[in-house]
């Protein structure tokens, strides 16, 4: 009922021939022997296939008999490879789809998250980017700046999709990807999942994947809760711009200066800015992200400040001011007057969109890759993501079972011993 895969002989028809080659396998038993490897954690071809020989489970889910032989492992490699990452992303939003017409997700509240996902490499493989030479040959003083720009790290050289990141500034980098997810707030259906490189920020992400989780659902979403990794001025105004309530912690200004950014105070309707004395700063050259505003040297010069406000060797203010700093500013004084509600939403969070991190790393093997390459990764991450919906749908199934047994016995006539 829940799983009906019945459409997939069609969707990958074309890639089979009728009459020549071996006979193939069917497209249905192929998902079906794959989607129980991530349901029972066993992620790798050859240890799932010994599994399936003896686990009567597995062939029943798969239509097996026991006196049938089941598919080479390689067989499974061959498909994924023949059928690429799009069509496992429509398996997935199938899922999605099943999900929303049980009733189980609404998409109007997600929780958004991404997690590392360590690459399937050795340290071995890992070597030092190297541009000494060629800067010393050419004299290019932009490749040697490189070197102090962070520009100068390991890469992978058995799977460069693969790239060095970490989250946490006291560990070390590795080798990894990271999956970008968007969650359903009412049962932790998983709406939406996006793998990348491991250095991608997931500020660039995110509102992306709440216009694919919109597409994939039909339905509009109203609050978006996510951490402070994705307090960036941009996406508040994009949410804004889209309607959309964003449950996020404003992150607070660094600290480079005695006299920070955040001390200014910026008149959004006038476009001014206004410095701690009163004196108005005005937008001048304009930036890729934003626009410098200056004071005039002689609006400076004697002010009480200048010593801690100015910096070395000039004689007037300058500041940079972000395109979507406004947004910015109204998403900090919102964090201030958050509900109760609210912030009972975004405790939320953390066992919905990382508890399904947790889940499909601790239960379903995404805590490694299994195979090397965006695309096998990609894959890896669209059938971990269904496994998961799958048991969704199995609870909600199971919870509807046992409601109409407790209601029929609430209807039955209670006999005398």
């Amino acid at each position: 009922m829940w799983l009906d895969l019945s459409w997939l002989r069609g969707e990958v028809a074309d890639l089979y021939c009728d009459d020549n080659g071996r006979p193939g396998i069917d497209p249905e038993v192929a998902i079906r022997l794959m989607l129980a490897g991530f349901l029972l954690g066993i992620v790798h071809d050859r240890r799932l296939m010994r599994e399936a020989q003896v686990n009567i489970a597995i062939r029943w889910f798969v239509g097996y008999g026991l006196h049938e032989a089941l598919p080479d492992h390689s067989s499974l490699t061959r498909i994924r490879q023949r059928w690429g990452e799009e069509r496992f992303r429509r398996i997935f939003q199938r899922t999605v789809q099943a999900c929303i017409a049980a009733k189980i997700a609404k998409g109007e509240i997600v929780h958004v998250d991404a997690s590392l996902i360590r690459a399937d490499v050795s340290w071995d493989s890992l070597a030092v980017r190297h541009m000494e030479a060629v800067s010393a040959a050419n004299e290019d003083a932009e490749a040697r700046k490189s070197r102090k720009t962070g520009k100068f790290k390991k890469v992978c050289v058995t799977d460069p999709d693969a790239t060095m990141a970490t989250n946490a500034r006291n560990r070390r980098l590795e080798p990894a990807y990271k999956q970008h997810a968007v969650v359903d707030d009412l049962r932790g259906v998983v709406l939406d999942v996006v793998v990348t490189t491991g250095e991608i920020n997931e500020g660039q992400m995110i509102v992306e994947r709440i216009d694919a989780a919109e597409r994939t659902t039909g339905l509009a979403v109203r609050t978006v809760t996510a951490d402070a990794g994705y307090a960036y001025a941009k996406v508040f105004a994009a949410f804004e711009n889209r309607g959309i309530d964003a449950l996020i912690p404003a992150k607070a200004e660094p600290i480079r200066s005695p006299v920070p950014l955040r001390r200014f105070r910026y008149d959004a309707k006038h476009d001014i800015l206004k410095c701690l004395r009163g004196k108005v700063l005005y937008p001048k050259r304009p930036l890729k992200y934003g626009r410098f505003f200056y004071l005039r040297a002689r609006d400076c010069a004697g002010c009480d400040l200048a010593s801690i406000c100015l910096s070395k060797g000039r004689a007037n203010k300058a500041v940079v001011v972000g395109n979507d700093y406004p947004a910015l500013l109204r998403a900090r004084r919102r964090r201030e007057r958050w509900s109760e509600e609210d912030k009972q939403l975004y405790q939320r969070h953390r066992w919905r969109s990382e508890g399904y991190h947790g889940e499909a790393k601790n239960w379903h093997g995404l805590a490694r890759a299994v195979r090397r390459g965006l695309t096998n990764m990609t894959i890896q991450a669209y059938l971990t993501a269904a496994a998961v919906n799958l048991k969704r749908l199995a609870v909600a199934l199971l919870a509807h079972l046992l409601g109409l047994v407790l209601l029929t016995l609430n209807m039955a006539p209670i006999e005398d011993p």
